[in-house]
């Protein structure tokens, strides 16, 4: 008898099937074959069998639990697949006994799944991060990995974690990167390495893999995450260590093992997309000289063929973080899909720039961030009402730090997160709203209230007041410039 376990912190549910052994692969730790098996019976889940908030659902060949920390687990009723030598013995670069793969369900990833457990003798746990980059990149991701050899596929939704606990401190902290990026790629992979990393533990697995590249700053992202949160774990690049060098070869070796390669059309762009924003680089966009081609946008309408009348958006604020959209409360997740969408409608967020790579080498890439320029534009003009010119000053200093830690990848660095204990402290006051223009690519405010307001109209009034008496002034210039007005004076020598 074999025994199946979706594992999630919310519930326990255990599954039995009886399989022939020749006809299943199953991760060990979950699976015990028996030689008088048979054929497989259905399997089913009911909300009464789960303790806590979980909602089961049984899909297709799939079982998905939903939660915080819900997870998948895939099995086949109709195909299965045999446990190969390789994962009884050691591989051809070492012994592993699980593995968790960041797992998208492309070219790379597929290759990677039969690449681990030939060369470490490992079972693969696929896992896919939901960070909104869209539904149909999650279609069809339970028959890839299983057709790629994976033991489990493990699916979480971390949309509202992404947006409440890593896009919006750095929204609050003013974190822009190089004067231009937002950052959307840079706070995306430690959320979806924190998940591997728990996954790792749901499972027992003791590696975990991911398929970024040597040349990128993704690598070094997603590592460093695994360090600081489980420096146990084994971590193993691929990129860094096979002899695939692209397309071709990646494809050669898929059809070598059986894995079929994937039927998706192939962009003439790398692309990265969540819920915060979508970056095209590569081909054309390799030389700085050429500019972008309007087909290539997906989240934007082109400024030119935007609306020939400008919409008004007013953004809500509590302790510097967003929580309306026109009056209407929303959660983090769906704010920031609502200002997705008007703010692609008028052109807006669209970058282009060089960067500088953590790795050293210099990149051009375009990004597409509506409802992130947005927000952006709202915090800080509600801060010019709530922050006095010294905060303000030290808050922009350290923001550029903070954007630097980000980029870097040190997300779980001590630094940073005693940087945003700074910021949410001296933020607590910035309430209100700001209602913003947009226009054909551009965003312009339009109005600014806060009930902390430091802005006095009696004082700022260019008429005489009580407060401010304008005869003050000439004795504050003599003491503020004495020492130019000294400096000069000893030049001349007087």
């Amino acid at each position: 008898m074999a025994q199946l376990k979706a594992i999630s912190s919310c519930s326990s549910l255990n599954l039995s099937v009886h399989v022939p052994k020749s006809d299943l692969m199953l991760c060990n730790n979950n699976v015990s074959f028996s030689k008088k098996s048979a054929l497989f019976q259905e399997l089913g889940a009911r909300n009464s069998e789960l303790q806590g908030d979980a909602v089961v659902s049984n899909k297709g060949n799939g079982l998905r639990v939903h939660c915080n920390t819900g997870i998948q687990a895939v099995l086949s009723q109709d195909k299965a697949t045999e446990v190969s030598e390789a994962a009884k013995t050691k591989g051809l670069r070492g012994k592993l006994n699980k593995v968790v793969l960041a797992y998208s369900g492309g070219l790379d990833t597929s290759v990677i799944v039969p690449w681990l457990r030939e060369n470490y003798g490992c079972e693969v746990v696929c896992f896919t991060a939901d960070v909104g980059q869209g539904v149909g990149e999650l279609e069809g991701l339970e028959q890839k990995a299983k057709a790629s050899g994976a033991c489990q596929l493990v699916v979480k939704d971390l949309q509202e974690e992404f947006v409440r606990d890593f896009i919006f401190p750095c929204l609050r902290a003013g974190a822009i990167y190089e004067r231009k990026y937002l950052l959307g790629t840079s706070m995306a992979r430690p959320v979806i390495a924190k998940a591997m990393v728990d996954v790792a533990k749901e499972v027992g697995a003791d590696a975990v893999a991911h398929g970024c590249t040597g040349k990128g700053n993704d690598q070094v992202r997603f590592e460093l995450t695994f360090f600081a949160l489980n420096p146990e774990l084994n971590v193993v690049a691929p990129w860094r260590e096979w002899d695939i060098t692209g397309r071709e070869d990646a494809i050669e070796y898929a059809k070598k093992h059986n894995v079929p390669v994937p039927v998706t059309k192939k962009s003439i762009y790398s692309r990265d997309r969540n819920l915060w924003h979508l970056s095209h680089e590569g081909d054309i966009l390799e030389d700085p000289a050429n500019e972008p081609r309007e087909d290539m946008y997906m989240m934007s309408t082109s400024p030119e063929a935007a609306p020939d009348k400008p919409e008004y958006v007013e953004i809500g604020m509590v302790s510097g973080l967003p929580v309306s959209v026109n009056g209407v409360k929303l959660s983090p997740a769906s704010l920031l899909s609502k200002l997705n969408e008007i703010g692609g409608k008028h052109g807006i967020g669209r970058i282009d720039m060089v960067e500088n790579r953590l790795v050293g080498m210099k990149s051009r890439g375009v990004y597409e961030t509506p409802g992130g320029t947005i927000l952006f534009t709202a915090a800080r003009e509600l801060e010019s009402l709530t922050l006095d010119r010294e905060t303000m000053q030290v808050k922009d200093s350290l923001a550029l730090k903070y954007a630097e830690l980000v980029y870097a990848g040190r997300w779980f660095d001590p630094l940073r997160e005693s940087m945003d204990a700074f910021m949410e402290k001296i933020t607590e006051k910035t309430n209100g709203s700001v209602r913003l223009k947009l226009y054909k690519g551009s965003v312009s405010v339009a109005s600014r209230t806060s009930p902390n307001s430091l802005y006095r109209e009696d004082i700022s009034s260019f008429e005489s007041g009580q407060i401010y008496d304008q005869a003050d002034a000439a004795g504050f210039i003599r003491l503020y410039g004495l020492p130019m007005r000294v400096r000069a004076m000893l030049e001349k020598g007087i």
